[in-house]
């Protein structure tokens, strides 16, 4: 194989087939292609870098970020290869928790939880318990939980 068979392709050909008739407008104008590069590639940095942001923290992090992949994935090649290769990963871990005893996924979901509540725990030792907690709760938290 010549190198050039070997080099692969970073961004999305301009007539790449595309369900959306808009984009494919866009990829095929010279100068509009440019702008939607430039737009998915700052949008899928703000998700990505924010999504990073609130990775430690519950809630939807993870998600935030493979959203910000799937926006670049959309114009650049190697965030596209990215992209599957995470959603292999994750369908292999779903694949593996339901063909285990059901101990072991409650073992999985204990320790998530448990997880989960020592970063909760970890960032109100921090940074306080919110305004928005009740007095009553807030008390509560500094008495039993050594806030």
């Amino acid at each position: 194989m010549s190198a050039s068979e070997h080099r692969r392709e970073f961004f999305r050909p301009a007539g790449d087939d595309d369900e959306w008739e808009w984009r494919r407008r866009l990829r095929n104008n010279p100068t509009t292609r440019h702008v939607l590069r430039a737009a998915v590639a700052v949008l899928g940095l703000v998700l990505v870098g924010g999504g990073l942001l609130l990775v430690p923290l519950p809630g939807p992090g993870w998600f935030i970020v493979i959203l910000g992949i799937a926006v670049w994935s959309s114009e650049f090649e190697p965030a596209a290869r990215l992209l599957e290769f995470v959603k292999d990963k994750v369908r292999q871990w779903d694949q593996w928790v339901r063909a285990q005893s059901r101990w072991t996924q409650a073992g999985v979901a204990l320790a998530t939880f448990a997880f989960v509540a020592a970063v909760l725990w970890g960032v109100t030792k921090v940074m306080g318990v919110p305004g928005i907690v009740p007095d009553g709760v807030a008390a509560w938290l500094h008495a039993n939980l050594w806030l």
